[in-house]
């Protein structure tokens, strides 16, 4: 049976939406944010040759290199001042947090509260600086010997200046990127990173598919795989619809209570456990920390090839962790499966959710509150969360192994599809709550204003 609030969501229309004004301020920043952004990944850094850097990045599609462009919607193709978006931040944000989960100093200031959680993105975003100017002095390093071999040179002037330069730029887009972001948050609609993200896919996606077609319209690719891609891609996008509203609903019963007017009868409520807790956090952690070693090995492997062991090491690193290589693809399932066991027990706690149950008196038919309750739940919990494990690795996994063995030379993976779909559900349903609490108000001044005519 439809609750109250799901029918009020279902008489959520344009006209209310028109006069919630909170919720218009705060689109209007997140597209104002993410216009900036885009904006930001055209400017070049200072010292590169777009021509040339153009010319010899059409050179490199399909690798690995490829997916990070993606993510960072076109700036590591331009080389612009966020050429390295905001996968330096979320690789930080993973290390502290499973410092913090491990080591004694940093879980204590997790439980400090709201300081405790101010001094760990206190902690991130140094953790962020430093993993910038890593990956950025080594981009440096690589774009003046990028093109060597063919005679372009993609530098105008090599050298420790623009070293510093480009280090100093990509350490400051990257930060300005991670604001942004924290802005969106607090004061847009929907997760700032996220949304960041999926502004880059979308970008790129016009981009991608021009390419699929002129690719057909060349030959180099059927017209009957051209039509299998977007079948699939239709398939992939109503199973990711499907999965991220699949939830396992566990009943919860609350004691009849005695009142003026009587015994009421025992309520009921349930508890809705998600299939994928974690959302698209997984796909994006283990992007983020698969990524930023490549990104150095590729762009360092030119400038140290054949000059020493540490050079035929980085380019049997770059032969190994290729796209669609077997081992790329183990590494990327592994780190998929872990992040979302590790975020799902980050944040949802069987032992919290048990005792406030206890407290308020609800329990689950025929398991014992406290201890088996806890452990009902804990099972419970694995159980889905090794189906939804599963899901996003096959939506990650298969369509990467389908488009190396294919042969396209571009990058158009179920991980993209994911974060589209999801942030789009996540910000639709944060939209939806706002007007439903815009509606809840108007209904609250409707009570109020009949009580005082009274």
């Amino acid at each position: 049976m439809a609750t109250t609030a799901d029918k009020m969501a279902a008489n959520i229309n344009f006209a209310k939406f028109a006069q919630a004004t909170e919720l218009k301020k705060r689109l209007w920043f997140t597209i104002g944010a993410l216009i900036v952004f885009r904006f930001l990944s055209h400017v070049p850094l200072p010292g590169v040759d777009p021509t040339v850097l153009k010319t010899l990045y059409a050179q490199t599609q399909g690798g690995v290199l490829d997916i990070f462009n993606t993510f960072s919607g076109g700036a590591l193709e331009r080389m612009s001042l966020i050429a390295l978006g905001i996968m330096p931040y979320i690789t930080a944000s993973i290390v502290v947090q499973l410092a913090a989960s491990l080591h004694p100093t940093l879980a204590a200031i997790k439980k400090e509260g709201e300081s405790g959680r101010k001094r760990l993105n206190q902690y991130t975003r140094y953790g962020t600086v430093g993993l910038t100017a890593v990956q950025g002095y080594f981009i440096a390093v690589g774009l003046e010997s990028f093109g060597a071999a063919q005679g372009m040179q993609a530098v105008v002037e090599p050298g420790t200046l623009f070293r510093i330069t480009a280090v100093v730029s990509l350490i400051g887009g990257t930060m300005f990127l991670m604001w942004l972001g924290e802005q969106i948050t607090s004061r847009g609609i929907g997760n700032g990173t996220s949304l960041i993200i999926m502004a880059g896919i979308v970008a790129q996606l016009p981009v991608t598919l021009a390419n699929l077609f002129q690719s057909g319209r060349e030959g180099s690719i059927s017209g009957l795989l051209i039509l299998g891609i977007i079948i699939v891609g239709l398939g992939l996008i109503a199973l990711i619809c499907f999965m991220e509203r699949a939830q396992r609903r566990v009943l919860i019963q609350y004691p009849k209570r005695q009142t003026r007017q009587g015994i009421m009868q025992a309520d009921r409520s349930h508890l809705p456990l998600k299939v994928n807790t974690a959302g698209v956090i997984p796909p994006i952690f283990a992007s983020s920390l698969l990524l930023m070693p490549l990104t150095v090995s590729k762009f360092a492997g030119d400038q140290v090839a054949g000059e020493s062991a540490w050079g035929d090491f980085v380019l049997a690193l770059n032969q190994y962790l290729s796209h669609g290589s077997l081992v790329y693809m183990l590494l990327y399932g592994f780190g998929i499966v872990f992040f979302c066991f590790f975020y799902t027990a980050l944040v949802f706690n069987p032992e919290e959710t048990a005792e406030n149950l206890k407290k308020n008196g609800g329990f689950i038919p025929g398991i014992r509150p406290g201890k088996n309750t806890e452990n009902y739940l804990d099972y419970v919990l694995t159980r889905i969360t090794v189906i939804g494990a599963a899901y996003l690795a096959f939506i990650c996994l298969v369509p990467e192994y389908a488009i190396s063995q294919a042969g396209i030379p571009f990058y158009l993976g179920g991980t993209s599809l994911l974060i589209v779909v999801n942030v789009t559900v996540d910000t639709v349903t944060q939209i939806q709550s706002h007007l439903l609490a815009h509606q809840y108000g108007d209904l609250i001044k409707k009570a109020r204003l009949k009580g005082r005519m009274r």
